[in-house]
């Protein structure tokens, strides 16, 4: 599963400067991130009169746009969705998602904080803050780096969140919902699924494997 962390701070804070510079660092160490940012006020990402808006208007209820260099997806919802619903349906292939705001969702925290700008911190350990970013120390139990300190907060970020993902990962969802996995049922499902797969003819077990089984419900 994509780990989730939500770059989070109070107005003018520097959350989108902080993304700028982390992104390249952590891409600069070979991996691959994605971000969301959160728009409480709605938004539109294509120009009045595109055929792809045209599209939209017209009443589909997804649009994609694609060229040879990028893919955009545009597509209806019916509620506010959640980090963990985002990932689900609309992430694939990275090893990081990293979000600007959503400071109510359940995922990891960090916060920048500017001392001449703000008096308290907005987030604390019991909503799910792991690190601050800060010209300010801060003694809240948890780890603080200063605003250019890059190198250091992707240290902690690789330890805490990305060394792992090096190994052999297995997800299993039923119905949309995921199931734990223990090492056992984990190391069983790997062997046993590249085992069936390294007798299909033209079929290399050795990348990312996925397995979708749809059937009517009883």
């Amino acid at each position: 599963m994509i780990p989730i962390i939500s770059i989070v701070g109070k107005s003018d804070s520097g959350k989108t400067t902080l993304i700028e510079k982390l992104v390249p660092e952590l891409t600069r160490r070979g991996h691959r991130v994605a971000t969301v940012k959160h728009d409480v006020h709605g938004f539109e990402v294509d120009r009045e009169g595109k055929d792809s808006w045209r599209h939209k208007k017209a009443g589909a209820h997804t649009v994609v746009i694609s060229s040879p260099e990028k893919a955009a997806l545009i597509r209806d919802v019916e509620k506010d969705l959640s980090l963990a619903e985002i990932r689900d349906k609309l992430i694939r292939d990275v090893d990081l998602i990293l979000s600007e705001g959503y400071k109510r969702d359940v995922q990891p925290k960090i916060e920048i904080f500017r001392k001449e700008k703000h008096q308290e911190l907005l987030c604390a350990k019991e909503d799910n803050l792991i690190a601050i970013v800060s010209d300010h120390t801060f003694n809240v139990g948890v780890p603080c780096f200063d605003l250019e300190d890059m190198k250091g907060l992707s240290n902690f970020i690789e330890k805490e969140f990305l060394k792992s993902r090096k190994g052999k990962e297995v997800s299993l969802k039923v119905g949309g919902k995921p199931i734990p996995l223990s090492p056992f049922v984990t190391d069983f499902l790997t062997k046993t699924i590249k085992g069936m797969l390294s007798a299909l003819k033209g079929c290399d077990p050795a990348g990312r494997i996925e397995i979708l089984i749809e059937g009517e419900e009883k």
